[in-house]
């Protein structure tokens, strides 16, 4: 079974196989990680990324890492906060699935996850990071890859929130 690390930094100078951006629907770059992940990549990614046509919420779409560390980019669209009624956490849960699945499909061995949908979507932080550490401790739970996740939080606050939800969910 493979490892989990929760740290805090930069996701754009992870050395890591693959990181993980969450994109919008469009995929051309935007605001907080997406931006930053498209700023460090080069403008190779954003011509990539055009020939998608866009994601859906709760799917995922793999590219090259162009000027990045990371060999790989795993685009993922998390859902926007709307009080939690409307399927944000399925879609949540979908997000961390997608990019897991994919990162196998590429023999990816270590990948770096930002917490995805609570930034500018406002996913209420302790929430997301039960969503994603119990999707990723199942995942990793019946596949040999990838062997290292890495959580990458932007700051100590969300930092100190997924180390809390590690110790509460049980193996982590």
């Amino acid at each position: 079974m493979g490892t989990i690390e929760i740290v805090v930094g930069d996701i754009t100078t992870q050395n890591v196989d693959a990181i993980v951006n969450a994109a919008n629907t469009s995929l051309l770059g935007g605001g907080g990680v997406d931006g930053a992940i498209h700023r460090a990549a080069g403008p190779a990614l954003l011509e990539e990324c055009r020939k998608f046509n866009g994601c859906p919420t709760g799917e995922a779409h793999i590219t090259q890492g162009y000027n990045l560390r990371a060999s790989f980019v795993i685009h993922t669209v998390g859902p926007v906060w709307n009080g939690g009624n409307h399927g944000e956490d399925i879609l949540l849960a979908s997000c961390y699935r997608a990019a897991l699945e994919l990162a196998g499909k590429n023999n990816v061995k270590t990948i770096a996850f930002p917490s995805i949908s609570t930034g500018a979507y406002r996913f209420p932080v302790i929430r997301a990071s039960r969503i994603a550490l119990t999707e990723i401790k199942k995942y990793l739970a019946t596949h040999a890859l990838p062997e290292k996740i890495t959580i990458v939080c932007f700051n100590q606050g969300i930092y100190d929130i997924y180390c809390e939800t590690a110790k509460e969910i049980d193996g982590i």
